[in-house]
């Protein structure tokens, strides 16, 4: 079922989560012991994020680097394609720019689709770690809107090859969720200038926006006017994550533009325990999940970020 299906059918506030695919070597029964415990909520739909390739240098017998592509974390539609088969409840995959052509996307559509996969979340992804800013494979797409009207293209049947659409090839019927950000995208200028774009994202064809983290539940509730006065009426779902240790205090606003509040700041300064650090990042995310589930959102959305009991006291005392 696609994600707004099941938002249009809800009742209530929904809760959904998002995982990571274990490291190289682990195998799925990682992803089980994240999610058993979850499922007693019964979450609609499960995210499953994509870690695009990287490069290591290995030196070779006669002294030169020979150049290797790895990727730390495969699996994505595999661990869909299990998630499905043992819960019975929707995957939504994430799909990239970043190491993509467009066959290689259209391939994949067409993988995601033979497997009964419903939704994707498009993303633009992250640079490569060797690169200070993001490029595009050749014949791939450089912005997350592109990516979004590839998808949208198949859905209306048009394929890279025209010989398909000829052959009255079935059309797709994705559900596109993009990512949204409440305090802007890390790269953009200002606020302005990213909501032009993810609007971009929208009239591409986008159903859904879900937002990254965000420790200030003003941050959203600002977020959301702003989208809905420049006419993005699409649903909005806040990403909520727990700080877990007194270094994401650091790291969290350096990875992604984001404002940790003050006074969640000095809580967590004050302790030396991680147990009672963990406890306050839980806490404060009760806090904000009860604020926004009373506001009406439809659906909250957990980065688990391989953390899942955390995820289960917050969703054990909202739900």
């Amino acid at each position: 079922m696609k994600v707004i299906d099941h938002i249009a059918k809800a009742k209530k506030s929904l809760f959904s989560f998002e995982i990571l695919p274990p490291l190289r070597g682990h195998d799925i029964k990682d992803i089980f012991y994240t999610l058993d415990p979850l499922m007693e909520f019964n979450p609609p739909f499960i995210d499953v994020t994509y870690h695009r390739e990287e490069f290591i240098y290995v030196e070779k017998e006669n002294g030169l680097l020979q150049k290797k592509t790895i990727s730390r974390r495969p699996g994505t539609v595999g661990i869909c394609a299990a998630i499905m088969n043992k819960y019975g409840i929707d995957a939504v995959p994430h799909l990239i720019c970043g190491g993509f052509n467009r066959q290689m996307t259209e391939n994949a559509l067409i993988d995601l689709n033979f497997l009964g996969i419903d939704n994707v979340l498009v993303l633009r992804g992250d640079p490569l770690r060797s690169e200070k800013s993001f490029f595009a494979k050749k014949d791939g797409h450089q912005y997350a809107v592109e990516l979004v009207r590839q998808v949208q293209d198949l859905n209306r049947g048009k394929y890279l090859d025209k010989t398909f659409e000829q052959k009255n090839a079935p059309l797709f019927d994705f559900c596109i969720g993009v990512a949204g950000y409440p305090e802007k995208h890390l790269e953009a200028p200002n606020i302005e200038s990213d909501l032009f774009f993810l609007k971009k994202k929208i009239e591409a064809g986008a159903n859904y926006i879900v937002t990254q983290m965000f420790f200030d539940n003003k941050k959203f509730f600002s977020f959301v006017k702003r989208c809905r006065s420049e006419g993005i009426y699409v649903p909005i779902i806040p990403g909520i994550k727990p700080i877990s240790s007194k270094k994401q205090l650091k790291s969290l606003p350096s990875c992604f533009y984001l404002n940790i509040p003050n006074e969640l700041v000095k809580e967590i300064e004050k302790v030396q325990d991680k147990k009672i650090v963990s406890s306050i990042g839980i806490e404060w995310a009760i806090h904000q999940s009860k604020e926004l589930k009373n506001s009406g959102v439809e659906v909250i959305h957990y980065y688990t970020m391989d953390k899942p009991e955390n995820i289960y006291k917050i969703v054990q005392a909202i739900y």
